[in-house]
């Protein structure tokens, strides 16, 4: 006898298949008669649960916003240097994103697609760094530490390197980066990141990848 499932149950299963099935081919890629197919159920059944199509992508992205990073305890652990704030939410952000290459996938077909909604909720999950980023070089610049730089420009520049990064690691799997390991080539395009801003961080905020 199959196991009939709890509606929590198969909400949480529907939202699975169709989070896999729109980070392959985006929302225009995805109708709900093949995701009730993927599931061995009928359309109906996925209508019980969420009205529209639409409905279920911004349940799908509603339950990768509930999984957003906190950095909260990153900068509360660290010296508040600008170094040592930026080193530790890069590497939390980049582990949370490898974990689920789901979201980088659904981020591309987002692009592609041109929703300003969609487009919008991706780009919120890289505002911590933009604003922190842009933020810290602008006092940078006052105190005089580095010479003045376009703090917007800067932040665009970093969220393409690490944004790089986990797509050739997590999407594309490239052959090129095989054998370094993605905390490590993050930490170095932190590094070369200073290196283009002028700014020079203390030895003790150099830490080895796994420290955090």
């Amino acid at each position: 006898m199959v196991k009939r499932l709890k509606a929590s149950e198969r909400k949480a299963t529907i939202l699975a298949v169709a989070k896999v099935l729109f980070s392959d081919r985006g929302y225009h890629g995805v109708s709900v008669d093949e995701i009730a197919r993927r599931l061995g159920v009928s359309p109906a059944i996925l209508y019980r649960h969420f009205p529209s199509k639409e409905a279920l992508y911004e349940e799908v992205l509603n339950a990768i916003a509930c999984k957003r990073e906190s950095y909260v305890e990153a900068v509360v652990n660290s010296d508040g240097s600008f170094a040592d704030v930026l080193r530790k939410i890069t590497r939390i952000y980049i582990e949370s994103v490898s974990r689920d290459p789901d979201y980088l996938r659904m981020e591309l077909q987002s692009a592609l697609e041109g929703s300003d909604a969609t487009r919008q909720f991706f780009e919120n999950r890289w505002r911590p760094f933009i604003d922190f980023i842009e933020y810290s070089l602008k006092e940078l610049v006052a105190g005089k530490t580095i010479e003045p730089v376009n703090e917007q420009l800067a932040a665009m520049a970093f969220q393409g390197m690490l944004r790089e990064a986990l797509y050739a690691k997590c999407i594309y799997h490239s052959a090129r980066y095989r054998n370094m390991d993605l905390a490590g080539i993050a930490e170095e395009l932190v590094t070369l990141f200073f290196r283009a801003v002028g700014y020079t961080e203390s030895e003790k905020c150099k830490e080895s990848p796994n420290s955090v």
